[in-house]
């Protein structure tokens, strides 16, 4: 499936090849982490106090915090879809979480121009280490086949779902654990698990870092682009029961008189915490910290299931409504954090609204290359930087292709949510005012005809259809 035209997107790589002046400064390498489910409320910077996040709190004092950054929609393959090629839900050619048969997921097609191709292009090392989700080895979508260098991890949802996995994928190669694992049959993994572990050696989620660490040792002397999407705090998945947050340990939670779920929940919150620890230690070690942006970020909101466990007790979805799977803000509102040492100003705090779309024209001007054009997002490097404000957007856009389908638009500080459009292809808007009520409380469509006229008719724009992705009634 070709999205683009032709003829705009063989300019655009082109543009994207042209040499590095001699004189410019040396490009800051990037790393992207990217948290698993992940609540805007489960970490320090936005509130949480059970939860101990002592390293991630340290990004926002360091750097900077933004309060309307938003996932690219509520679950975990589209949203990630839409950080890679700069699309929004209605443009990008991966919309759900759809499998093929075990374990496959359905690809990236080769029209897909990734981020880090335009990176790699630009001459960059790029490395990524974690999930992927957007394509099997020998298919179109192979990490390795969409600009990556290095790849290690999971390529699918379902095997994610495991954190003691049998093997991981490196470079096309899998790499077996000391793990040992019962597969379950293709009914379970079309319900989202697929495996069960009986003997657990190595925990996934402690190799990512490794591999990561290693991967900061081999380019430090090149600009490199890391992104590193980490499976926790993901539910596992797993079959039997008590493995649904599964973690090493406790950690410091081993004494609270909470579910073990609960103590899972934030033991894997604070692991993960560790990891952007261990990773800000290596770059000051290699002296990389001030020549590196480092971005640390959720996929989509928690998961609903626990609302009444361990994602209510935390608060996960702070002060907003809903949760992943859901276009409500608590669905896709996204804690966001930048730290960049001597260029973004300690103790920021910015209002700017932006979407995972937009970090690919970050990232190339990060390079000094141009974006393609066709992209929808807007570079808010300028945001990062302190200087004049950033290209603001027409407006932001999702959509969500499973269980009843929903969409969703936001203009300023309007926001209008449809839901339930499988079964009701003319399902009515609902309508927000964020300034005055970011927890989506009152519906103001009927008071608001004419906005929520605006935003119908922008939405019909936004959204183009794709055959292999039918929004029901579009």
């Amino acid at each position: 499936m070709r999205l683009f035209p032709l003829l705009i997107l063989s300019v655009s790589l082109l543009a994207c090849q042209e040499p590095a002046p001699a004189d410019r400064a040396p490009r800051p390498n990037i790393i992207y982490l990217m948290a698993d489910d992940l609540g805007i409320g489960d970490i320090g910077p936005y509130g949480q106090t059970r939860i101990q996040t002592p390293n991630i709190d340290r990004l926002a004092s360091e750097g900077i915090r933004f309060t309307q950054h938003y996932a690219g929609t509520s679950v975990c393959a589209p949203s990630r879809a839409v950080l890679m090629t700069g699309l929004h839900m209605g443009h990008v050619p991966v919309r759900g979480n759809r499998q093929d048969e075990p374990s496959g997921q359905f690809p990236l097609p080769d029209s897909s121009v990734t981020v880090a191709e335009l990176l790699k292009q630009a001459g960059y090392v790029t490395g990524m280490i974690g999930k992927w989700g957007l394509g099997e080895p020998g298919t179109s979508g192979d990490p390795n086949e969409q600009g990556w260098d290095y790849f290690y991890g999971y390529t699918d949802q379902v095997l994610a779902h495991n954190y003691y996995p049998e093997y991981l994928w490196e470079n096309g190669e899998k790499r077996f654990l000391d793990n040992e694992v019962r597969y379950l049959d293709t009914a379970a993994w079309h319900k989202g698990y697929g495996s069960y572990s009986t003997r657990k050696g190595e925990y996934s989620n402690d190799l990512f870092t490794e591999k990561a660490l290693a991967f900061l040792e081999a380019h430090q002397a090149e600009p490199f682009f890391l992104y590193l999407p980490y499976t926790i705090p993901h539910n596992n998945g797993e079959a039997l029961p008590g493995q649904k947050q599964e973690v090493p340990d406790y950690g410091p939670y081993a004494g609270e008189d909470w579910a073990s779920d609960t103590l899972g929940y934030a033991a894997m919150i604070t692991r993960l915490d560790s990891y952007v620890g261990q990773l800000r230690a290596k770059l000051a070690e290699l002296g990389l910290a001030e020549n590196t942006l480092f971005v640390f970020t959720s996929d989509n909101g928690p998961m609903q299931a626990q609302a009444t466990g361990f994602t209510g007790f935390f608060d996960s979805n702070g002060p907003y409504r809903g949760f992943k799977r859901d276009l409500y803000e608590g669905g896709i509102r996204m804690p966001f954090l930048a730290v960049w040492p001597g260029t973004i100003k300690p103790g920021t705090e910015t209002g700017h609204m932006a979407a995972f779309y937009d970090f690919l024209p970050t990232a190339c001007e990060l390079a000094g290359v141009p974006a393609p054009a066709y992209v929808d997002g807007h570079s808010y490097l300028p945001v990062l930087k302190g200087e004049a404000a950033a290209d603001s957007h027409a407006y932001l856009y999702w959509e969500f292709y499973e269980g009843g389908r929903s969409q969703a638009i936001r203009q300023g500080k309007w926001k209008a949510v449809r839901t339930g459009l499988r079964d009701d292809p003319g399902a009515p808007w609902e309508l927000y005012d964020l300034a005055e009520d970011p927890g989506e409380t009152a519906d103001l469509a009927a008071s608001h005809p004419v906005v929520v006229a605006r935003l119908d008719s922008l939405a019909a724009v936004a959204h183009r259809p794709d055959p292999a992705w039918p929004l029901m009634g579009l």
